[in-house]
């Protein structure tokens, strides 16, 4: 049987295409995929991210456990409500998942990791914590739902919804949230456009839904939120990186403190590995296909593969994310294989689209 968010009946009562997501129940649009695509970048759109987990972290040693499990560094987090974007590894460098730390205190954090991964997360974080002789708290937050508010009008709109934050919430900055009462409100997304996560006791998500749509916000499903994320050059653990991809190869290199003498997880493969393979976009310059995962980019420094591929509603072309030799210049041209043509496309720095300004050519 799929498992089902607080929103479940929501969505169907709007009228969803629900589809299995990784064992979840969950809305791929509402109609017009690229309308909601574009209700995000023009004016506020908002998902259902209730399938990802919230673990709160809590205990005298949680700050030197996450020091230990993140390659990025969370010394970094000073702020209350401060967040960190970062990969957890294993021992051999791969991805176990990507995931965002916030900071409240020294011994309390919040971890959001993904939907498909979560049971892994726990599992691992587990491990470290025997390993290492850790004795902080793993609390996994199933009684919480989550809802992304995203685009340029999204935080007027929660505003007008919930007026009472407005006043803890305007000045914050971009990966920085606060926590009111039972209510957080973050500032971050997995669009490439402002606006708020918002994370609350699940029985109250489908108020707040209904509120939002009547405020006009766009409710979008899972397709939307892919062709967003990848406009945005945002990874995608299972395409970009996985278990034996290493954040180095997967276009992480700046998620990953190396600086520091801090030991942490992966570190030495990582420094043994160095970076074998860069994660450049694709925008393909011929008619006649599109670009998907997996298919084969032959450039002159040897071949290289698309991780994530896909029409763009804003660009109104095809796009992609491809793994590719070292050496391959921006503006180089590659050949990609698509249904037995070798279609040309253009070598570009992603992302693509961010804050709805179109960053290639």
């Amino acid at each position: 049987m799929l498992k089902t968010t607080p929103l479940n009946a929501a969505h169907r009562a709007l009228g969803a295409r629900m589809v299995d997501f990784g064992g979840w129940d969950m809305p791929v649009n509402y109609g017009s995929q690229i309308d909601e695509h574009h209700a995000v970048r023009r004016a506020a759109g908002m998902f259902d991210v209730s399938h990802m987990l919230a673990v709160d972290i809590r205990g005298a040693d949680a700050t030197a456990l996450l020091r230990h499990a993140l390659a990025n560094n969370v010394d970094k987090l000073r702020d209350p409500g401060r967040a960190l974007y970062s990969c957890m590894l294993n021992d051999d460098g791969g991805v176990v998942d990507d995931l965002i730390a916030y900071f409240f205190t020294g011994e309390s954090f919040r971890l959001v990791v993904n939907a498909g991964r979560a049971d892994a997360d726990l599992a691992w974080l587990a491990s470290l914590k025997d390993r290492f002789g850790f004795v902080s708290e793993l609390r996994p937050r199933r009684d919480l739902a989550m809802i992304a508010v995203q685009g340029p009008r999204a935080r007027e709109r929660v505003w007008q919804v919930l007026p009472e934050t407005r006043a803890a919430t305007e000045a914050l900055r971009n990966f920085q949230g606060v926590q009111l009462n039972e209510l957080m409100l973050a500032r971050t997304g997995y669009t490439g456009e402002d606006g708020f996560e918002l994370m609350l006791p699940a029985e109250g998500a489908e108020a707040l839904w209904r509120q939002l749509v009547a405020c006009g916000v766009k409710p979008c499903g899972l397709g939307a939120r892919d062709t967003l994320r990848l406009e945005a050059g945002m990874n995608l653990w299972g395409q970009e990186m996985n278990e034996r991809v290493s954040p180095l190869d997967a276009g992480l290199a700046w998620t990953v403190d190396l600086e520091s003498q801090r030991d942490f997880i992966g570190r030495s493969a990582l420094l043994a590995q160095g970076q074998r393979r860069q994660l450049l976009g694709l925008l393909l310059s011929e008619q006649g296909g599109v670009l998907r995962g997996h298919q084969k980019a032959a450039t002159a420094q040897g071949d290289g593969e698309i991780t994530s591929g896909t029409f763009s509603p804003t660009l109104e072309l095809s796009i992609a994310l491809a793994r590719l030799p070292l050496g391959v210049e921006i503006g180089a041209t590659v050949r990609v294989s698509v249904r037995d043509k070798q279609l040309a496309a253009k070598v570009v720095k992603p992302p693509f689209v961010r804050n709805g300004k179109i960053l290639v050519n």
